[in-house]
């Protein structure tokens, strides 16, 4: 066995804990702000619509720089990449702990979301060109447990430090800054992908030979549709708990990591399924059921049944990421593969920035707890077109 061919084999290795570590670390300031949404609300005396574009403007910028990032990380390579996107999340949690008005505290945000953009493309494809098609969906399964970790602990940390222990949400910020030192320093002793054979750099089994494909442009079309679906429901969602459903701050930032936290066993688990039973089956499987929850805990009465369901959604979702991200890797070439993934993270940008906008506006008009229903149908039609429009091998 070749020693690239080993290491395609081997599942648990350095790089893919360094994956996961630095997915963890990436994504721990992505849900803060909206956490605080009721705060900054009172604070900086925000209507609903100008909160909606604090939530839209981080990421445009995204949207803007998703595919500079894309070329850049096929460019220069994914250890460079990863070393940059932590000087950015340490750079803009800093400033955010500094914010004295709106508009720093957005600048802030955006750097954070920044962030994920430069890391996106570089961490996935550096992810899966370590294994093959066999365990590539185990690996991103791993992969995807460190970001749920990371989603989590964001809303974890207001409910914690601001719902119980009374800090200021900019401390939060500034505490959570800290660790990127870690990530920094595990990315220094990661192996670079220029020593990958030349033999290692042709088609793999079953891979695109081309980047645009009519199965790619449609997954980014069911990409941009389910982001539109998500950002919808998780930009208002703990604002939506507190004044609809009349929970607490704590309680309420608690729950929108709750759904991540789960993802922690779901990730690795749809990993494995996808693997087993076929990636686009087993998204396609786990999104319906995942949806069904998702209706049911926004339109049966009581909080115990809402929290019962809305987990439930949160796992079921979560078990699709894996065979998802699975499936890009199939439908780009390996050459382009943070192309790929930059492509693959652009609709969500693009839609990211403007659903909380038209989510605010919608809340206004039609009431805060209207527009969830709205994103549920979102969801399903997202889950019709990738069923007829997504053909793999």
């Amino acid at each position: 066995m070749s020693e690239s061919a080993e290491r395609g084999s081997k599942l648990l290795t350095y790089g893919l804990i360094v994956m996961v570590v630095s997915h963890t670390l990436t994504h721990v300031f992505g849900g803060i702000h909206t956490a605080i949404f009721s705060i900054l609300r009172d604070e900086f005396s925000l209507t609903l619509q100008q909160l909606g574009l604090i939530a839209a403007i981080p990421p445009l910028c995204q949207a803007i720089l998703a595919i500079p990032t894309g070329l850049l990380s096929d460019r220069i390579g994914s250890k460079k990449m990863l070393i940059l996107s932590f000087i950015f999340a340490a750079a803009g949690a800093v400033l955010a702990g500094l914010a004295r008005n709106p508009v720093m505290l957005v600048i802030a945000v955006s750097m954070v979301y920044i962030n994920t953009t430069i890391y996106h493309p570089a961490s996935y494809s550096y992810t899966t060109k370590m294994f093959t098609t066999s365990n590539r969906s185990k690996a991103l399964g791993l992969h995807g447990a460190g970001g749920n970790l990371g989603h989590a602990i964001g809303p974890l940390a207001v409910s914690l430090l601001v719902g119980i222990l009374a800090w200021q949400w900019r401390m939060v910020y500034l505490a959570l800054a800290v660790p990127m030192i870690i990530g920094v320093v595990m990315v220094l002793f990661l192996e670079s992908e220029d020593d990958e054979s030349e033999g290692s750099q042709s088609v793999e089994e079953g891979g695109a030979t081309k980047l645009f494909s009519t199965s790619l442009v449609m997954f980014l079309v069911y990409t941009a549709l389910r982001s539109m679906g998500v950002s919808m429901i998780s930009s208002f969602l703990v604002l939506y708990l507190q004044d609809i459903r009349g929970m607490d701050i704590a309680l309420a930032s608690f729950m929108s990591s709750a759904t991540t936290l789960t993802g922690m066993i779901a990730a690795p688990t749809g990993g494995y399924m996808g693997s087993k039973f076929g990636d686009k089956r087993w998204l396609q499987i786990s999104l319906f059921i995942a949806y069904i929850f998702l209706a049911l805990s926004f339109n049966l009465p009581g909080n115990k049944l809402f929290i019962l369901f809305y987990v439930l959604y949160g796992f079921t979702n979560t078990l699709g990421m894996a065979p998802r991200n699975a499936l890009m890797a199939k439908l780009t070439p390996r050459r382009q593969r943070g192309l790929g993934y930059a492509l693959m993270f652009l609709p969500g940008s693009i839609v990211g920035a403007i659903a909380p906008v038209v989510a605010g506006y919608l809340g206004g008009v039609i009431g805060l707890g209207n527009i969830f229903n709205i994103a549920i149908v979102i969801n399903f039609g997202a889950l019709l077109l990738l069923r007829f429009g997504v053909k793999v091998e």
